[in-house]
């Protein structure tokens, strides 16, 4: 197997709490994986330690052949730019428009012509259906709209990573299975390797190629769609079918963070928002001195 991400050993805790232990798999290249588990078992954790928002205490992450764990903050800005990001609420920006939400990633990390971002807009946006509500603003549409145009903004430096974050909260079932054919139409299309976080079993039956199940801060096991299915572990089992009978018990389904995690985890990504708009008033100033 060609893994273009591999983790060795993980872990991550916030205090007291270990969210992630001793996590080791390998994602494998130009194919959609799913992560899977019950809530609180750190999937979102997981997520963030891989594209860099957060670092895990011990192990390592490899992507492209890269170790990010021990890498310069410099040089894993660099790495970042490979990813495509669609969070769970598609983190536009509302004073923007849809276009120029698109936009953004092409206007901040490249020096292409008006005409060049106006090009390349028009054609995620065509890829997700959204050419005719590029001029309204995200507090105008709907949440699958909102999603979409996340979706074509993670896709617009043609990158070769795209990680969704429980892409399908706050949709109902028919959207959600429009996401996962335009997730997998687009998947087929570009070759890319997607990343989807989810509990949402039907959704991954649509879309993924790879399982993984998280349970208790562990992994049980990441294979193929195929193997998941056949396998006879208890927990895989309980949590593929979906049924109440099983070693997954109601106290598993906490919150998937802590007040003391939730915190952390909001701190990274505002450092990562401060840095992105440092980067914008650095980049506005150069052109004002040209």
């Amino acid at each position: 197997m060609d893994e273009i991400i591999s983790l060795r050993d993980v872990t991550k805790s916030f205090g007291s709490h270990t969210v992630l232990e001793g996590i080791t798999f390998d994602i494998p290249r130009g194919a959609t994986s799913a992560i899977m588990g019950p809530s609180g078992t750190g999937k979102s954790v997981l997520l963030k330690n891989i594209i860099g928002l957060l670092r895990p205490d011990r192990g390592e992450i490899w992507v492209n052949g890269e170790e990010t764990v021990r890498m310069r903050e410099k040089d894993l800005y660099r790495v970042r730019r490979s990813y495509g990001v669609l969070f769970q609420d598609g983190a536009l920006f509302g004073s923007m428009n849809l276009f120029d939400n698109i936009a953004f990633p092409l206007r901040e990390h490249t020096r292409k012509s008006e005409g060049e971002v106006r090009r390349i807009t028009l054609e995620k946006a065509a890829m997700v259906g959204l050419l005719d509500h590029l001029k309204k603003f995200p507090g105008e549409v709907s949440g699958g709209m909102k999603k979409r145009a996340g979706f074509a903004r993670a896709l617009v430096m043609d990158p070769e990573l795209v990680f969704f974050d429980e892409p399908d909260s706050g949709l109902d079932p028919v959207r959600v299975a429009y996401l996962d054919e335009l997730v997998k139409k687009i998947q087929e299309e570009t070759g890319a390797t997607f990343v989807i976080i989810t509990h949402n079993i039907p959704s991954v039956m649509r879309t993924a190629d790879h399982v993984g199940v998280l349970f208790r801060s562990g992994l049980v096991r990441f294979g193929s769609k195929q193997e998941m299915l056949d396998d006879d572990n208890p927990i895989i089992r309980q949590f593929l079918s979906g049924k109440a009978a099983g070693p997954i018990g109601m106290d598993e389904l906490a919150t998937e963070d802590t007040d003391v995690e939730r915190e952390l985890v909001e701190r990274a990504e505002l450092r990562a928002r401060e840095q992105v708009e440092q980067r914008k008033r650095e980049r506005e100033r150069d052109v004002l001195q040209v």
